[in-house]
């Protein structure tokens, strides 16, 4: 349960009620951690001493194939494209960006099968669970402004790029 004081807290906090006190505890939003004297700056995203944050921020350019999920996107109302040739594709594309050729942000703008190319891939903020197994462990695993390998998931192959 919630108190009054909520509204005055720093970012990223919550005020509770102890169950078993019935004493007023604050939990950080981001770590899910508790403590007993209430903050007076925004709760840190990641807890001290751990070096896995509870989110990421990441973009990535989707490469679609005929066995993907949804073989279509905003660029191909039906792709047809092997997976083999969906990852030459992104292979090409990585080297690009790689070798200076092309920025991360405009390949994705321009070539990427995800609604998120309008915003130069970018797919915000994330937490553990909210993306499919194999693109979370990758992009937890990247350090910001890293650029992974390719990934394949049901939707398709991508690279990520860790941006925070």
């Amino acid at each position: 349960m919630a108190t009054s004081n909520e509204d005055t807290l720093p970012e990223g906090w919550e005020a509770r009620k102890s169950r078993s006190t019935g004493m007023t505890y604050y939990l950080n939003m981001h770590t899910k951690k508790s403590q007993w004297d209430k903050p007076d700056e925004p709760a840190p995203l990641v807890d001290e001493g751990d070096d896995t944050p509870s989110q990421v921020q990441c973009s990535h350019l989707l490469v679609k194939h005929s066995g993907s999920r949804r073989p279509s996107s905003w660029r191909e109302e039906n792709i047809t494209r092997s997976k083999e040739e969906a990852m030459e594709i992104l292979a090409d594309y990585r080297r690009k960006i790689v070798e200076k050729e092309a920025t991360f942000e405009e390949l994705a703008r321009k070539f990427s099968d995800c609604s998120s190319a309008k915003r130069d891939g970018d797919l915000g903020r994330f937490g553990k669970g909210q993306m499919q197994k194999a693109f979370e462990q990758v992009a937890f695993s990247l350090r910001v402004g890293q650029l992974s390998q390719i990934v394949d998931t049901d939707s398709g192959v991508h690279i990520i790029l860790r941006t925070a």
